[in-house]
């Protein structure tokens, strides 16, 4: 007898904790088997508490290994749980001061509001107010792609409205206010250490709170961001891989077309609008890996920091990677099987709007491992695609071009390839 269907014969009970396990590991709940402890932290340190106010410090912390938050950038929200105000605040500014009526006649707090919206500062923000973990315009990067830049930091001093507490009340309900991050509740850890006088002191915060945000790509939108494929000649890209033109909230661009939305007013704190070039996929990213070249179709937006993410067989055996930067993702020890790919500062790391000077691209050059790589089955190409966090849809491995088994035993002789001319891979991603 088939040992699995013994297994499953045995007991309906073992069918239900399965059919659980399952579930808790779905992507919906922000599972991310390339990056299982992945998350951004929200820590809160009390750092004095007075009869009428307390000081905090509140730090965003991205221990995402790839995935990052870029423009307009986070907007960080809570709910109060009782009259609680803003009374100052350092490295960051509430959106709204929200109405302060009864502080009439005294200074007013700067911020009023049961549920504030806190937004980082701007790069071109007054020296004198700047630290060295703010002021990026909401923008944190990945933990591989620039460990120094993951951390965004400000300081408050709160109040309970007038009314004299001793007490103080975690607020609730954390957001990040970035599509597909969902917050849980504020947990009590031990206080935060601060070292002075070259560390020969410690002080530490009268109390810290941990709040845990995790992103699922389906959480971020309803349907796939992106589809894959390798060559229109080798296997087909899904059409309507983003959506199909003519459909409402669809809007494109045919070639040779000047679009007059590019005359509107666009708001920096708010996400543009995806204006791309009309194609059967209405997808605006379209990464092309004969030479992996990234191609933005999307009018509006570029994309600042990007990175694209393999999950491939043979990347343990990468030896040189041309024009981007790339780091390996083993999380499970000799388990070497995906990388991550990011541009280089300055040079390649912006992709543009749409036009000519709109990609990017890079070679590789890897070592055959005969063991590993195949023509069979379409395995000579990625397994995973990820463009900046969000998977892509893969072609069905039956549509993946095949070679007789002479064939395949003949292209075994080779020692060496170059990565590029088997990874044809066309992706496309949207935001």
């Amino acid at each position: 007898m088939d040992p699995f269907y013994f297994v499953f014969g045995r007991s309906a009970n073992m069918v239900l904790i399965l059919i659980f396990f399952f579930c808790s590991v779905s992507p919906s709940y922000g599972y991310d088997p390339l990056d299982p402890k992945g998350n951004i932290t929200i820590k809160w340190d009390l750092l004095q508490s007075n009869s009428d106010t307390n000081d905090v410090k509140v730090s965003l912390l991205n221990f995402q290994l790839y995935r990052h938050i870029e423009l307009p950038g986070w907007k960080l929200g809570w709910e109060w749980l009782g009259k609680e105000v803003i009374w100052s605040i350092q490295e960051a500014e509430a959106t709204e001061q929200g109405n302060c009526f009864r502080f009439k006649g005294g200074q007013l707090p700067h911020c009023c509001e049961k549920k504030p919206l806190i937004v980082d500062l701007l790069p071109r923000a007054p020296y004198n107010i700047q630290t060295s973990n703010c002021c990026k315009g909401g923008v944190l990067s990945s933990m591989i792609q620039d460990p120094t830049k993951y951390a965004a930091v400000f300081q408050m001093n709160i109040g309970a409205g007038g009314v004299v507490d001793s007490d103080f009340d975690m607020p609730q309900n954390f957001s990040l206010g970035v599509p597909g991050y969902t917050c849980a509740k504020p947990v009590r850890v031990a206080p935060s250490k601060y070292s002075s006088d070259g560390g020969r002191r410690w002080t530490q915060a009268l109390g810290t709170w941990n709040v845990t945000c995790i992103y699922s790509q389906y959480q971020a939108s309803t349907s796939p961001k992106c589809s894959s494929t390798y060559n229109d000649s080798i296997v087909h890209c899904p059409k309507c891989s983003c959506s199909c033109q003519g459909l409402s909230g669809s809007k494109c661009v045919k070639f040779g077309e000047t679009p007059s939305l590019l005359q509107q007013v666009k708001d920096s704190n708010q996400e543009p609008p995806s204006i791309v070039r009309c194609t059967r996929h209405m997808c605006p990213i379209r990464p092309l890996a004969l030479k992996i070249t990234v191609n933005n179709l999307n009018i509006l937006k570029n994309y600042s920091g990007w990175n694209l993410v393999a999950l491939h067989p043979n990347l343990k055996s990468l030896t040189q990677v041309f024009s981007f930067n790339y780091h390996p993702l083993n999380q499970y020890g000799h388990i070497n099987d995906s990388g991550m790919f990011w541009g280089v500062e300055y040079y390649n790391d912006m992709l543009l709007q749409e036009g000519e000077v709109g990609n990017v691209q890079s070679e590789m050059l890897l070592h055959k491992d005969e063991g590993i790589f195949s023509f069979r089955e379409g395995w000579v190409f990625p397994r995973r695609i990820l463009f900046n966090g969000d998977e892509c849809v893969m072609p069905p491995p039956d549509d993946y071009p095949r070679l007789p088994k002479n064939t395949a035993r003949a292209a075994s002789f080779t020692l060496s390839i170059i990565f590029s001319s088997l990874f044809m891979l066309l992706i496309i991603f949207a935001c």
